[in-house]
């Protein structure tokens, strides 16, 4: 039950879960007009679950205006809170099951993609990474974005989707700019490597391109896998609806990126980029008049970006060694977000 609605999900827990050792947690959203037994069936994960070992959960979106199940992004004709449905669910998981708190993951389908975009904005820092497959960003979603820790992001888009067109449409974002916000978020590198991925289904009208822009901070990266021909369809379903990729598969595309993240970044980082202890970070004086010091307690450089409410970046730069300064003078009065590798710390400049 949240918000007077007795809200559904299914579980996928596999054979070798045996509630001794945490495992991760992988949340797979549906599309518009679908539900969660069609997702788990559609965009499935169950096999790779059974040999990697973690948990997925499929999520049922309520009906809209329309009577239509979705995920309520912010786009209007809704007044389902989903956000908060899902941070009850996530409780409600971890509270029953042993869960790696640290690794809890987010995909979906079309809908479903605009919803892990969403929570990568709005509940950022109970997910380690997400994934879109035929989703996208609105553009108020994209002007109004407060993640709160380095993301890593994979978008899987076909150049031929019609329903989410790759070069948007109205309040769609065009695939591109979402890549670059989330480039720009993390501090990653700006130009891709790009990579052509061997055509072996030459029957299925389409081909992939592998993006990948690394070395954000925290060691975490963007990746995109445009598929150029591809439809609004998850690439490798065992459902053919039409213009599908048998090239790649999204599902365990998608796990292989999710395995390389927890929470603070990069599982394997590199020294700069291994996470802070945030209990040893001081951020005064709160609030500010021109200056705020930074002590991090750790030595080596740290990549530091300064965002007002509405998510913009104002500031931005590195800092080295465990203590530093930073003139604030030049911004207005009001809350700010400074953001430290794996860290966000609100401040009021006076």
């Amino acid at each position: 039950m949240h918000d007077d609605l007795g809200r559904d999900y299914i579980l996928y827990i596999p054979a070798s879960y045996t509630g001794d050792v945490a495992f991760p947690l992988v949340f797979n959203f549906h599309g518009y007009t679908s539900n969660a037994s069609e997702q788990m069936y559609y965009g499935d994960f169950r096999s790779i679950a059974d040999t990697a070992g973690f948990l997925v959960v499929h999520p049922m979106g309520e009906p809209d205006i329309n009577g239509q199940p979705h995920w309520n992004v912010g786009q209007g004709g809704t007044n389902i809170d989903d956000l908060g449905f899902i941070s009850a669910l996530m409780d409600t998981l971890l509270f029953n099951y042993n869960i790696d708190e640290e690794k809890v993951y987010t995909t979906g389908m079309s809908n479903g993609g605009f919803m892990s975009y969403y929570l990568a904005c709005h509940l950022s820092e109970r997910f380690a990474a997400i994934a879109s497959v035929t989703g996208t960003m609105t553009t108020d979603m994209i002007n109004n974005c407060f993640a709160t820790h380095p993301m890593p992001v994979m978008e899987i888009h076909g150049t031929a989707d019609n329903t989410v067109p790759y070069n948007g449409l109205d309040w769609m974002e065009p695939i591109d700019d979402v890549l670059s916000h989330w480039r720009n978020f993390n501090n990653c590198n700006v130009t891709p490597t790009i990579t052509d991925v061997p055509d072996i289904n030459t029957t299925d009208g389409s081909t992939v391109e592998h993006y990948v822009y690394s070395d954000g901070d925290n060691g975490v990266a963007v990746e995109h896998y445009k598929v150029i021909g591809g439809g609004h369809t998850w690439p490798g379903a065992a459902y053919n609806p039409g213009m599908t990729n048998y090239d790649i598969n999204a599902s365990l595309k998608i796990w292989q990126f999710f395995a390389q993240y927890d929470i603070n970044g990069s599982i394997n980082p590199t020294a700069l980029d291994k996470p802070l202890a945030l209990k040893k970070i001081k951020v005064y004086p709160n609030p500010a008049d021109t200056e705020i010091h930074i002590e991090t307690g750790q030595s080596g450089a740290r990549n530091y970006q300064i965002f007002d409410i509405q998510g913009r970046q104002l500031l931005q730069g590195r800092l080295d060694g465990s203590s530093n300064t930073l003139n604030v003078a030049q911004l207005a009065e009001g809350l700010y977000v400074l953001r430290l590798g794996n860290a966000a710390f609100k401040f009021v400049k006076g």
